[in-house]
């Protein structure tokens, strides 16, 4: 099983990258959180999920071992496959999630696209125990922003939140309504929409 990786990024993209290690590339699928605190260039360290089906092979990348950790919990509810947890990760911060979980907040979680009340309910009935005894983690602030980012920035959050199970007028709306600097980079124009879409 593989626990970790660290290597340079070959690829990256909002839903996965592709790590060289040693001239092997390991294909991991991350959740947004992760990509947006992906260094631009240099060796990462990413904590790792093996998770093995009878026909398939998945790995699934975290920075942080309390995002890995909250993963894990989230797939220990037979509702909650690794795809859908992996979106929860996007949608809510790992510290965010546990507080949700261990306060019964089912509506928070009920807002992320994917998530029903009763999955919502499921999830606080058996997770809120183990929720409280994580540790919790810092969760890093949202940059600022002013004015309007390039098209090509938009178009791919755009694009980001609609692979989230987003609406696309909805989506459009949120982005339009925005207040984006000119020289945006994509994580912070995703997580800005998503601290209004998660409301």
């Amino acid at each position: 099983m593989i626990a970790l990786l660290t290597g340079n990024i070959a690829y990256r993209s909002t839903d996965h990258l592709i790590i060289d290690v040693g001239g092997v590339g390991y294909r991991l699928q991350i959740p947004l959180s992760t990509f947006y605190a992906l260094p631009e260039d240099g060796e990462v360290r990413l904590h790792v999920h093996t998770h093995v089906k009878e026909d398939a092979f998945h790995l699934f990348g975290f920075l942080s071992s309390e995002e890995k950790e909250m993963f894990v919990l989230l797939i220990s509810v037979s509702v909650v496959g690794p795809k859908l947890a992996v979106n929860i990760l996007s949608n809510i911060p790992s510290e965010d999630l546990r507080q949700a979980l261990s306060g019964g907040d089912a509506k928070r979680l009920s807002a992320v696209p994917g998530i029903g009340k009763k999955t919502a309910e499921r999830l606080v009935l058996e997770l809120r125990e183990k929720a409280q005894r994580l540790a919790s983690s810092a969760a890093a602030a949202a940059p600022a922003s002013s004015k309007t980012a390039s098209v090509s920035a938009i178009d791919d959050a755009l694009s980001a939140l609609v692979n989230l199970g987003y609406k696309e007028n909805q989506a459009k709306r949120v982005l339009e309504a925005m207040e984006i600097a000119a020289d945006a980079p994509l994580e912070a124009i995703l997580k800005g929409a998503l601290k209004v879409l998660v409301k």
